[in-house]
C-alpha cells in the first residue's frame, strides 16, 4: 500500500522519480504527489493531486532539471482523498518535506503539543506531525541529524520515510519501522523506493533498510545509522530479475501476461530443486539445519487473500503426505488468537511480497514463542524473508497485478517441495517421492496445453458477462481453488461470487440457487468426485447454471452442467497447479468484458502493509 520513489544523482529526478511511481501503482493507491529540488536554482518545485498518476503527468512540468527528487502515490487512511492530504507535506517555514508509508499511532498527541507551540496545519494526516516535529527540535536548537534522529524515536507506528531540507539540499534522509524501504546504489546516484521494482531499472544493487534505521544519502555516498545514532555497516543485495521481467511486453495487461507466465513461474520454482531419481528435494534454505524441521509434529500455515488458499491446500498436504497434525488460518486472525503450541510446532508463513503487516506480526508473535517459522515469499530481502528462520523462494518473478495469479501457483509448488522434504524419509516411502516430482516435473507442460486453450474460456466469459451471481464449489484439494476462483472474480470484475465446500452447499447456500446463479465446480478426477458429482446433481435439479472445470472427457458430466473446462490429469494432490488457471483466466476476462482495471481494481492495494 502506498509508494514511495526518491532520487539523488546527475540525471533529471523528475523522470526517475515519475517513472518509479508508475511501477509501483500495483501497491494500490488514490493520490500522488512529486517534489523537485534545483540546486542551481535553489528551488522547489511541488504538484500533487488526487488521482492517477497519468493525471498527475498531464500538468506537471516536464521541463523541471533538478536532480533530487521525492515523489509518492497515498492510499488514504488518515483524512480524505484530496490535494491537501496528498504527499508532500511540510513544516511551516516549507524547508522540510516528507514523503510517508505507514501510520503514526501517536500523532494526534504530537500534533495537539505541536499546535499549542504555534505550529500550523494544512492537512489531516497523520504524516503531517513529522516537518513540524523536526521543524520544532531545530527551533530548540537541535542540529539537523539529530532532530531527525530524535524525531525517529519520538513517533510510534510503522512508517518509511523519505526526508528533505532545502538547508541540505544535497541530502536526502529515509527511514524505516515495520514498513519496507529499499536503497538502490549506482554509479555516482541513489534510488530509494518501497520495493525494487523501480530500483531494478536504475541499479541491481539494493540495500534494504532493517526496522529502526535511517539512511542518510547525498551525491557522494551514503552513511546508515540506528535511531541510537549508532553507525551501522548495511549488507549489500542484488535485484534477481531483470527490469524486462516488470514490463508488460507484448500483452495488454500485466494479469493477462502474469497468467501466460504460470507455467514458466512453476518451471523457475522447481528449477535445481528436484532429484527425481533418488525421491529427494533440494531446499538450501533449510538443509543447514534440517534436524530442527523434520522433527516437527505441528504445524501451522498462515497468510492473507490468496496466500492463504495456498495454506489451506498446504494443510492437506500435511495430513495427507507427511502424516503431521497441520492447520491453516488466515493472518489477520491468527495473530490475535491463542494457538496450542510447543517445543516441536512449526509456523508456515506465506507471502508474495514479504511485507504483509498480519502475516509478518504473526512470525514475530510466533518466534516470541519459541516456534521457529519457515516464510515461503517471493521478494528477495524482504521483511518476512529476513525475520523467519529459514525460507523457501517461489522465484516467478515480479507479479505487478494487484490480483495474484503465477504466485499462487509458486507458493503451491514451494508447499509441494516442502512436504516432500519433510517427510522423507519416514513418513513419505521414495516411491511416492519419485512418483510426486515426476509429475511435478511435468506440471509447467501440462499448464501451457490449458493456456492454449485460453480462447475457449474467453468465450465463456462472454456468455456468462451478463450474470451477477457465481458459486465457486470445490471439495478437499478443490475447497481452495473454489475460494480463489471466487476471490478473482470479485476482486477484478466486482461480481458476487464465493468461494464453498461443495459439501456445504445443501447446509443454507442452496437457497440461492435459481436460473440467475452460476455455479463454478472443480471437479478432476480425484478421490471426491463422486461426491462432488452428487451436489451438482442437487444444483441441477433447482435449476441452476453449472460451468465444470474437470479433468477428463466424461459423458455423464457432460449431460449435467451446461459447459465444461478440460484440464490434464494429474495426481490429486497437484490438481491445484492446473484446475486454478482456467478460474485466473475466466476472471481476467470476464472483467475485461465488463470494462474494468484488471491491473488496478478499485480499493485494492498489492501488499497490505498497514493493518
Amino acid at each position: 500500500m502506498c509508494g514511495i520513489v526518491g532520487y539523488i544523482g546527475k540525471k533529471r529526478a523528475l523522470p526517475i522519480v515519475l517513472g518509479g511511481l508508475q511501477r509501483l501503482e500495483y501497491r494500490g493507491y488514490d493520490s500522488v504527489g512529486v517534489l523537485i529540488y534545483d540546486q542551481g536554482k535553489k528551488e522547489v518545485y511541488l504538484e500533487k493531486q488526487p488521482g492517477r498518476i497519468n493525471g498527475l503527468m498531464k500538468i506537471i512540468d516536464r521541463s523541471q532539471t533538478g536532480t533530487l527528487g521525492i515523489g509518492h502515490s497515498r492510499w488514504a487512511t488518515h483524512g480524505k482523498v484530496n490535494k491537501e492530504n496528498s504527499h508532500p507535506h511540510w513544516d511551516c517555514a516549507k524547508k522540510i518535506f516528507v514523503v510517508h508509508n505507514g501510520i503514526i499511532e501517536n500523532f494526534q498527541t504530537l500534533k495537539e503539543t505541536l499546535f499549542k507551540k504555534g505550529h500550523k496545519f494544512v492537512s489531516q494526516t497523520d504524516t503531517e506531525v513529522v516537518p513540524h516535529l523536526i521543524e520544532e527540535l531545530i527551533n530548540e536548537g537541535l542540529p539537523y541529524e539529530k532532530a531527525v534522529i530524535k524525531a525517529l524515536k519520538t513517533i510510534r507506528g510503522s512508517f518509511a520515510l523519505l526526508i528533505f531540507n532545502t538547508d541540505f539540499p544535497d541530502l536526502i534522509v529515509g527511514a524505516r519501522l515495520s514498513s519496507p524501504l529499499a536503497l538502490g546504489i549506482g554509479k555516482d546516484e541513489f534510488i530509494f523506493a518501497s520495493d525494487s521494482t523501480p530500483i531494478a531499472f536504475l541499479t541491481k544493487k539494493i540495500i534494504y533498510l532493517e526496522d529502526g534505521q535511517a539512511v542518510f544519502v547525498n551525491k557522494n555516498g551514503y552513511e546508515i545509522k540506528s535511531f541510537s545514532a549508532n553507525t551501522i555497516e548495511a549488507k549489500k543485495g542484488v535485484i534477481d530479475f531483470s527490469a524486462e521481467r516488470a514490463s508488460k511486453g507484448n500483452f495488454p495487461d500485466f494479469m493477462l501476461k502474469e497468467i501466460f507466465e504460470e507455467p514458466q513461474a512453476v518451471k523457475d520454482t522447481l528449477r535445481g530443486r528436484l532429484l527425481p531419481k533418488i525421491g529427494e528435494v533440494k531446499l538450501g534454505g533449510l538443509e543447514s539445519n534440517d534436524g530442527k524441521w523434520k522433527t516437527r509434529n505441528n504445524v501451522l500455515i498462515t497468510g492473507c487473500g490468496t496466500a492463504f488458499f495456498a495454506a489451506k491446500i498446504g494443510e492437506y498436504m500435511f495430513e495427507e503426505y507427511a502424516k503431521i497434525p497441520a492447520k491453516a488460518d488466515l493472518a489477520s486472525e491468527l495473530r490475535y488468537c491463542q494457538p496450542k503450541t510447543d517445543s516441536r510446532t512449526l509456523l508456515v508463513a506465506i507471502s508474495q511480497s514479504g511485507e504483509t503487516a498480519d502475516t509478518l506480526a504473526v512470525i514475530k508473535e510466533m518466534k516470541n514463542k519459541g516456534v521457529p517459522a519457515i516464510g515461503i515469499v517471493n521478494v528477495v530481502g524482504s521483511s518476512i524473508a529476513r525475520t523467519v528462520d529459514a525460507g523457501i523462494y517461489s522465484h516467478v518473478g515480479p507479479e505487478i497485478a494487484v490480483a495474484s495469479t503465477k504466485a499462487f501457483l509458486g507458493q503451491i509448488a514451494d508447499l509441494v517441495l516442502l512436504i516432500i522434504f519433510l517427510a522423507r524419509p519416514k513418513q513419505m516411502t521414495p516411491e511416492t517421492a519419485k512418483k510426486l516430482l515426476r509429475e511435478l516435473s511435468r506440471i509447467p507442460g501440462k499448464i501451457e496445453k490449458i493456456l492454449a486453450k485460453a480462447s475457449l474460456v474467453e468465450r465463456l466469459a462472454v456468455k456468462y458477462q451478463r450474470c451477477h451471481d457465481f458459486l465457486f464449489l470445490g471439495r478437499k484439494y478443490s475447497f481452495p481453488v473454489a475460494l480463489e476462483g471466487a476471490l478473482k472474480l470479485k476482486e477484478i470484475a466486482y461480481v458476487h461470487a464465493e468461494g464453498l465446500a461443495a459439501g456445504e452447499t445443501k447446509h443454507g447456500p442452496i437457497a440461492l440457487i435459481d436460473k440467475n446463479v452460476v455455479s463454478v465446480a472443480i471437479c478432476p478426477k480425484d478421490s471426491v468426485y463422486e461426491k462432488t458429482i452428487s451436489n451438482l446433481q442437487e444444483i441441477k435439479a433447482r435449476n441452476g447454471k453449472i460451468i465444470a472445470v474437470a479433468s477428463k472427457k466424461d459423458k455423464h458430466l457432460e449431460k449435467l452442467v451446461n459447459d465444461v473446462i478440460y484440464v490434464p490429469e494429474t495426481i490429486e494432490m497437484l490438481s491445484s497447479l492446473l484446475t486454478t488457471v482456467p478460474l485466473h483466466l475466466f476472471a481476467y476476462y470476464f472483467a475485461k468484458k465488463l470494462g474494468r482495471d484488471v491491473d488496478r481494481p478499485r480499493n485494492l492495494a498489492k501488499s497490505v502493509t498497514v493493518e
